[in-house]
């Protein structure tokens, strides 16, 4: 029964990286659709997205099903809760790459933000796709040290986040009002990716060690 158990639990732990290496996918399709205007990369995250969603059911059934079965308890416990709160921040960073391909199919032909922004959301683009790739990584290996690398870089999509604000608010910009939402929202999808891929992290680090430090969990 105990084998059986632990296979279970491995699973669990596949099934993540699985859906985090989805989200991955997602995101660097997405922020390629964004930036080149590519309709069709676009489509393909829009399409995907489905299909994240029902990986993220199963393992949630999975992971109930232990539950109501295994009735595990210490750190056997801690992997199956941590999953099902894994899951469904894995899901929203799957919808954050859906809305950055929605604007990107929304303004095609043209581009979704003015020339200013641009390198700004290249570079905010980039970090999500490293992140999401760490992420990966992290579920997979439980290092560390890639959890505080995942930190370090959404303290750098957050302040781009703030450069973008600072631009459209500021007195010398130029864009239209639809240019303001559209770079408003896009930035706001890219930190919000970047945040919840955060929380993971912390969730894997309490998973390891089994501590939770309120003043590392701010954010």
């Amino acid at each position: 029964m105990r084998e059986v158990f632990q296979q279970e639990l491995a699973e669990v732990q596949d099934r993540l990286v699985e859906l985090a290496e989805l989200v991955a996918e997602s995101i660097d399709k997405a922020t390629r659709a964004f930036h080149k205007s590519e309709v069709s990369l676009a489509e393909e995250v829009i399409a995907s997205d489905n299909f994240i969603d029902q990986r993220t059911v199963a393992l949630d059934e999975l992971a109930i099903t232990i539950l109501a079965r295994q009735q595990p308890v210490a750190r056997d416990l801690r992997i199956v809760v941590s999953a099902l709160r894994i899951s469904a921040s894995l899901e929203r960073m799957g919808d954050m790459s859906t809305h950055i391909a929605q604007l990107a199919r929304y303004r095609f032909p043209d581009k979704v933000v003015p020339k200013s922004l641009r390198s700004t959301f290249a570079e905010m683009g980039q970090l999500d796709v490293e992140i999401a790739r760490k992420l990966v990584e992290l579920l997979r290996t439980e290092d560390a040290q890639l959890a505080e690398e995942i930190r370090n870089d959404d303290d750098k999509v957050d302040a781009l986040h703030l450069v973008v604000f600072d631009k459209v608010l500021g007195e010398t910009w130029k864009g239209q009002a639809v240019d303001t939402v559209d770079a408003t929202l896009a930035s706001r999808y890219h930190e919000r990716f970047a945040d919840h891929a955060v929380s993971i992290a912390k969730k894997v680090q309490y998973l390891v060690t089994g501590d939770w430090d309120p003043e590392k969990s701010a954010s």
